[in-house]
């Protein structure tokens, strides 16, 4: 009997940032690496990944990574991943192709190249656990749900996925692997949660097609559309409805966005029309009925661009009356009120907007009914609902019961909890690390709590620094306290408050030269309390108090 745990290291209780550990025997499978970009309150951080030290002090087990698509939240690490591990990569042709696009962007690896394509029909042996794939459908080509076959039955991983009757080849599901695997025997299955809570339905694909094409023949104007890049699927839509509608599409910035080259080199993207697209350059010689602007990138960088098009900032497009702003992409939750502030921006260049999710429900994640689908095909003993919020986990629960799974069998994880197989009865057992990892320029984890407690006091309250030089020797102040303060109060109509601080410097520093212990540190924290306690008195707020102390000495100054 081989030792099975299942550990969530990124991806539930959260959107994205997926990474699931699954080890049988002596092996570890890593199913998918994502990231996850930043809420609002993890200020300047660029994007999150998993913690990978539990991976670290087990890095001689792994057997590989395996990927089930080529978006963010499944491969968005692995260049992070990469710099730490030298392990193989499996994925299908497109999302190997851009794990590889994003490896090489990020400068961490360069001579990594242990990558391997897998299809549907690829099994591979691991010391007698086989690990299959099977093709699902998702808002971009080559999806693969992942299954690892142990000594006590299949370990069935989703990935995004959804069932859409209406997709064809790269995008189609193949139901007979699925039913397939359901009579092999699954011991557990790991799903998509993403869209559990969901009182509608998705539409199929088709339907979008056409409704996309309906909106771009019924526009007279310019349209602009807004998409996220890696959504390849509605990409191939808004070419398609725009080659059907007469339309030139023109793609802002210098070059054609690096994921959709990726695609396009793969044949995974097509061309209606090898003339579709034109450079931005020629754009004054078509008739705005013949203008299509194509504008995208990753996660929330569509609706950026849109925000400086509509306040004429953009160097290439700015809105103008009449256009319209086609909106194909469905924002996060964190980018609702941006993308309310962009709605109005718009409006008041003269433009309008429409938004594809305001008019269908058309989502990458599997709908209730799609996720006990999932279920009955492949009929698990146990069930642990994944990527998602909690309410989302706990929605697919609830949905995993109603198919007749008992709820004693359903385990609604936190990231770096265990689940164990022993003596036929799988238990959550522990737990490892799995804090987040942060991200900022090229930091990687140098950024904790303390950095982030102090960005967020000074987007709420501003900087108060005080500088001050003394002859320490001479037991005199020798330059009065100079104040500057950032984001914290308009000096001009606080000059009151200011010299009142000036004054309260001086005092401390007085007080703290005529002691025989003088301490830096002593100095520096009066200040810092009798500025706090003022400042608060005075304006309720808590800015941060930066004391710099200059030291003259013998015709030589110091910085303290």
């Amino acid at each position: 009997m081989s030792n099975i745990k299942i550990i969530p290291l990124g991806g539930v209780r959260e959107n994205g940032k997926n990474l699931y550990v699954l080890e049988s025997g002596d092996d570890i499978f890593v199913l998918d690496c994502g990231l996850m970009y930043p809420e609002d309150e993890l200020f300047g951080i660029d994007a999150v990944i998993p913690d990978f030290s539990y991976l670290e002090d087990n890095r001689d087990k792994i057997a590989g990574v395996f990927l089930t698509h080529g978006h963010e939240d499944a491969i968005g690490a692995l260049p992070y991943f990469l710099d730490t591990f030298n392990v193989p990569v499996f994925g299908s042709e497109l999302t190997i192709a851009l794990a590889k696009l994003f490896v090489g962007q990020s400068n961490l690896t360069t001579s990594f190249d242990d990558y391997h394509v897998i299809d549907e029909h690829t099994e591979i042996d691991f010391n007698g656990t086989t690990v299959k794939f099977f093709r699902t459908t998702h808002t971009i080509p080559d999806s693969m749900g992942i299954a690892v076959h142990t000594e006590e039955g299949n370990i069935v991983y989703t990935g995004n996925f959804k069932f859409d009757q209406s997709s064809q080849d790269m995008y189609s599901t193949d139901l007979s692997q699925i039913a397939d695997l359901g009579k092999e025997g699954v011991l557990a299955l790991l799903s998509d949660s993403g869209d559990a809570e969901s009182q509608t339905e998705n539409v199929s694909e088709k339907k979008v097609q056409e409704e996309v094409l309906d909106i771009f023949q019924d526009t007279s104007s310019r349209i602009i559309v807004a998409a996220v890049a890696s959504n390849i699927l509605r990409i191939q839509q808004v070419l398609n409805a725009a080659h059907s509608s007469g339309r030139k599409v023109f793609i802002t910035g210098k070059n054609l966005e690096a994921i959709l080259k990726t695609a396009m080199d793969l044949d995974k993207l097509t061309l209606p029309d090898e003339n579709l697209i034109v450079p931005i350059s020629k754009i004054d010689k078509y008739d705005d009925d013949q203008i299509l602007i194509l504008e995208t990138g990753s996660a929330g960088e569509p609706i950026k661009t849109l925000n400086r098009m509509a306040t004429d900032n953009h160097d290439q497009v700015n809105i103008k009356e009449g256009d319209l702003v086609f909106i194909a992409t469905s924002p996060s939750t964190a980018m609702e009120v941006m993308v309310a502030e962009t709605e109005n921006l718009i409006y008041r260049a003269g433009g309008t907007v429409i938004k594809l999710s305001g008019r269908l429900k058309a989502s990458g994640h599997a709908t209730p009914n799609d996720l006990q689908l999932m279920i009955n095909l492949l009929k698990p003993t146990y069930f642990i609902p994944i990527q998602g919020e909690y309410r989302m986990l706990a929605a697919h629960a609830d949905l995993a019961n109603e198919t007749g799974i008992p709820y004693q069998n359903i385990f609604i994880l936190s990231n770096g909890d265990v689940v164990s197989y022993a003596k036929n009865k799988m238990t959550q057992s522990g737990q490892v690390s799995a804090d987040n990892t942060l991200i900022d320029g090229i930091g990687i984890g140098d950024i904790g709590n303390i950095v982030l407690r102090d960005r967020r006091l000074l987007s709420e309250d501003g900087i108060f620094v005080a500088v001050v030089t003394i002859d320490r020797k001479k037991q005199r102040i020798v330059s009065d306290p100079h104040i500057v303060t950032r984001g914290f109060v308009f000096v001009k109509e606080s000059q009151d408050l200011i010299n009142e601080s000036t004054d309260i410097v001086k005092n401390i520093v007085k007080k703290n030269l005529k002691h025989n212990d003088f301490d830096w540190g002593s100095i520096k924290q009066d200040i810092r309390e009798g500025l706090n306690n003022h400042l608060f008195k005075k304006t309720k707020r808590r800015p941060i108090i930066l004391p710099v102390i200059m030291e003259v000495n013998q015709n030589r100054r110091f910085t303290r």
